[in-house]
């Protein structure tokens, strides 16, 4: 049996991408919206959080996040807050440049050369 060869022009492909959200990690893609780890993704929030902790419960809680718990409050809240920023910025996704740039058509040429 023979199969007929179809034009390429004529196929299509379909990905399971959805367009409408970014994600820049796996648990953002399997529902986790950041609130899980600090209970907030609010600084200032936070921030009287951990003013309203004794040593004892900044130590442990410091502990839980991975943190060495050490002595010194003000170095641990300083450390502390800085952990809380950097787990904050992976689910703030940047704004894309949607601006269009218009190429002349030496441009287009020069850059297709590589195709």
């Amino acid at each position: 049996m023979k199969k007929s060869k179809k034009s390429i022009e004529n196929l299509s492909q379909t990905h399971g991408k959805l367009e409408a959200k970014e994600y820049k990690t796996l648990d953002q893609i399997w529902g986790e919206d950041g609130s899980s780890r600090y209970k907030t993704l609010d600084e200032a929030e936070y921030r009287g959080y951990l003013n309203d902790l004794n040593k004892s419960d900044l130590q442990s809680h410091a502990s839980r996040l991975g943190l060495i718990p050490i002595d010194d409050r003000d170095s641990l809240t300083k450390r502390l807050i800085s952990e809380f920023k950097k787990y904050v910025s992976l689910f703030k996704i940047p704004k894309t440049n949607s601006n269009q740039i218009n190429l002349t058509k030496e441009v287009k040429s020069i850059l297709s050369e590589g195709r």
